[in-house]
């Protein structure tokens, strides 16, 4: 974080504090400034932390206003969009819906739509936005891959079955992903096997039935920034930025959702008549407990994860703070300590868990959780879940940390 001493004359600064606070998570800065350029902020480590060109145009900053973290960074933004750009801020959700459907339809035309569903949020409010458009021409195809959240796959089932009009297909293959995931401990290769074979389930399945159309993905914002491109840099892949198989043709690629982050997606869900409990169920990445196991993935692992998530979700939900945190979940790492049940000795699995607080996901902070609460969840956890002996508390935010361990 630095105290920035702000342009007063800067269009972007108008009206703001002479110093903020904002987020920088680098270690990069400008020493020389382009011709035409001059500097409108600047903190005691970075002489140029915010520049302007008002002849062309041009405004830059060193640091994240579009992050919470920078006290004044929506209002900077808005003024770049207002002073600046001269947008006139009329645009509302509603208009987003009917304009992305009545777009879908025309694109879409009379042809099919598959699409790979998890049943998180995002691929849940794409369906519900595709389903709207085109109705019985999209199929969803649900890969349960055997490393979801306990009892989950029946739930994605149930609920898509009831409440959208489309096609609905269910693979269960966990034993396949397993086999394939034998021996891979490395993150990046893990999320890219389970990508890759999720796919060729995934493709497989719409070889038995599809012929040609589109293919959809619940892609949001954040998905493309950490994937990477061009030269940027790759934080981790995500699940649906895997490339699809050579031999397999669609029209094209339709992701509603790639301009919006969570908390949009979230409300274009609202929106849609989603119900409230799938609208705000916690996030799950595409890898599903892929990625919160450590390591190599096993059956007994999954087996052992799933029930320490379970018993940790429903401790919070008893506790009655779940609303005040965006996501929390178990993680497995790979490690065994040494403990002590009744007279005995044991050397079994460590359990991590971890809780953040968040608005974009772009960034988060740990939630403190009250300690009488994870004492509870830390009781529960070693007398309750098989081959558990410890537990600890992930107080990393983002950055440094993901949100995922992997």
């Amino acid at each position: 974080l630095a105290a920035e001493s702000l342009g007063a004359e800067c269009a972007v600064f108008d009206g703001l504090k002479k110093n903020s606070v904002v987020w920088m998570s680098h270690n990069d800065y400008i020493e020389v400034l382009p011709d035409g350029f001059k500097a409108v902020g600047h903190s005691d480590k970075c002489p140029y932390a915010a520049i302007e060109n008002v002849e062309k145009g041009f405004y830059a900053t060193q640091f994240h206003p579009e992050v919470n973290h920078t006290e004044q960074g929506f209002d900077m933004l808005g003024n770049f969009l207002y002073k600046v750009c001269h947008c006139k801020g009329d645009w509302v959700m509603d208009n987003f819906i009917e304009s992305t459907v009545e777009k879908l339809r025309e694109k879409i035309g009379d042809k099919k739509v598959i699409l790979g569903l998890s049943g998180g949020v995002d691929s849940s409010v794409a369906a519900g936005l595709l389903s709207r458009a085109v109705g019985k021409q999209l199929t969803c195809v649900f890969v349960d891959q055997g490393l979801m959240r306990k009892d989950e796959g029946d739930f994605v089932e149930d609920t898509f079955t009831r409440l959208f009009d489309m096609n609905f297909v269910r693979v269960n293959c966990q034993k396949q992903f397993i086999a394939k995931l034998k021996g891979i401990t490395d993150p990046e290769e893990k999320r890219k096997t389970i990508g890759t074979e999720f796919y060729k389930v995934f493709w497989d399945k719409i070889r038995e039935e599809s012929d040609g159309g589109f293919f959809a993905q619940g892609t949001i914002y954040p998905d493309c920034i950490e994937s990477g491109k061009g030269d940027a840099d790759t934080i981790k892949t995500h699940h649906n930025k895997v490339k699809m198989p050579d031999d397999i043709k669609f029209d094209d690629v339709i992701e509603p959702l790639c301009d919006l982050f969570k908390d949009e997606v979230r409300a274009v869900g609202e929106k849609l008549g989603i119900p409230h409990e799938l609208v705000w169920r916690q996030p799950f990445p595409g890898p599903g407990l892929g990625v919160r196991i450590i390591g190599e993935i096993t059956e007994d692992k999954i087996k052992v994860l799933q029930e320490a998530d379970a018993v940790f979700r429903d401790e919070i939900a008893k506790s009655g703070i779940e609303d005040q945190l965006s996501q929390f979940f178990a993680v497995l790492p790979d490690v065994q300590t040494v403990g002590v049940m009744g007279d005995h000795r044991t050397y079994d699995h460590l359990i991590a868990i971890r809780a953040i607080t968040t608005d974009d996901f772009m960034t988060a902070d740990w939630a403190k959780i009250p300690y009488d609460i994870l004492a509870r969840i830390s009781n529960r956890l070693t007398n309750e879940v098989d081959h558990v002996n410890r537990v600890v508390y992930d107080i990393t935010s983002k950055p440094p940390g993901t949100v995922e361990w992997e």
